[in-house]
């Protein structure tokens, strides 16, 4: 039987390319008895995705590794982390992997580290321009290292020891249809269809910005609008008291897509409106559709500005930087680049240049040949 470890920090950044991997093996390598393992944080959430897809999941204390003086970094530091190593240490004692893939993450390391300690080779995989610190120190203990930008954009780790794969997708959300989605989401058909994207949790400024314009943007365009479990209420609540009942038809609220619903989204949607995440990114590069793109400036070491601009060097996308995130202008910006439809087209076709949509099943089959070569 073989074994194969995963771990990561625990946000759907982390998880959703594990899942895109462990699908292509198992569609790959039907007939092998190939057994999957998880260890990191606990998080209900990311422990319901992957007991779907069959893995074994063990949790362990976390520390995060923060680069700004706290007094949680004491508590984290002295308490968690090594707690996190010695239960770490029982788990992979215990399961005995052939092989660690660490998707990196704070929850990561203590996996990582013990791994080494146990001689259990060390894959990791870097989403995004910047590397975080879990994966930079990580990566002294990495046979190789996958990263989804190119290895000239990458900083820190060694070229020589870099292979560019791409950011790891759900195959799934490329095989959307048109026609559900329009049953799904109620779509008239009768604007461009824009789909808003705050990530897994939502993004409460977004909605703010959405909600501003809301009656403005409902003239010109149909939205998807993808709020977050936790604002959904709020935002639909002040939807309704903004926009008339002739708009109403033209705007869809969701609190979270599921991979389904995403496909269908994606599908339908003639332009997106997205964080910077390395998911995301890849994402609406396999699809092949224009986008705007807005960095969370909160994010580590402002990776996503990074990766937002290394995606949009080649005019697949446009870069709204947090500052300039101002409701109106993105507004002015969508209509004036629907009124060049040849750019709207230039820009899906550059995001599809960008994509490398094989990136799991690539990765999964590097894993494997590994262990039995």
């Amino acid at each position: 039987m073989i074994k194969i470890l995963f771990t990561g920090g625990g946000t759907a950044g982390h998880i959703f390319p594990i899942v895109a991997i462990i699908r292509e093996i198992k569609k790959i390598y039907p007939n092998k008895d190939i057994k999957f393992f998880y260890i990191g944080p606990k998080d209900p959430f990311v422990k319901n995705i992957l007991v779907e897809e069959g893995v074994e999941v063990k949790t362990i204390l976390a520390g995060k590794l923060r680069r700004y003086f706290s007094p949680l970094n004491i508590v984290d530091i002295l308490f968690k982390f090594p707690i996190g190593i010695i239960q770490a240490f029982f788990h992979i004692f215990v399961i005995s992997p052939d092989l660690i893939f660490s998707k990196g993450g704070y929850g990561s390391l203590p996996v990582v580290i013990c791994g080494w300690i146990l001689l259990t080779p060390i894959f990791i995989h870097e989403s995004d321009v910047v590397p975080g610190l879990a994966n930079k120190i990580a990566s002294k203990f990495a046979l190789e290292i996958f990263t989804a930008f190119p290895a000239e954009k990458v900083q820190y780790f060694s070229i020589r020891r870099m292979v560019c794969v791409g950011n790891p997708i759900r195959k799934e959300i490329l095989n959307g249809s048109l026609r559900e989605a329009q049953t799904l989401f109620k779509l008239t058909g009768e604007k461009p269809v824009v789909l808003v994207l705050g990530g897994s949790q939502g993004s409460q400024r977004i909605n703010d910005r959405i909600l501003t314009v809301l009656r403005d943007f409902l003239e010109n365009f149909e939205l998807i609008h993808q709020t977050g479990a936790n604002n959904f209420n709020q935002v639909k609540a002040e939807a309704d008291t903004v926009i008339g009942s002739y708009l109403k038809p033209y705007y869809h609220p969701v609190a979270f897509l599921n991979d389904e619903e995403l496909a269908h989204a994606y599908k339908a949607a003639d332009f997106i409106i997205s964080r910077a995440g390395a998911g995301s990114i890849f994402e609406i590069a396999a699809i092949g559709k224009p986008s705007i793109l807005i960095p969370l400036p909160e994010s580590a070491q402002n990776h996503q500005l990074q990766n937002a601009y290394a995606f949009s060097e080649n005019g697949a996308s446009i870069v709204l930087e947090e500052e300039n995130f101002l409701p109106h202008f993105l507004l002015e910006t969508l209509k004036n680049l629907f009124s060049q439809p040849k750019r709207i087209k230039q820009m899906g076709e550059r995001a599809l240049e960008f994509s490398k949509p094989e990136s799991a099943r690539i990765i999964g089959e590097y894993l494997i040949s590994y262990l039995i070569q």
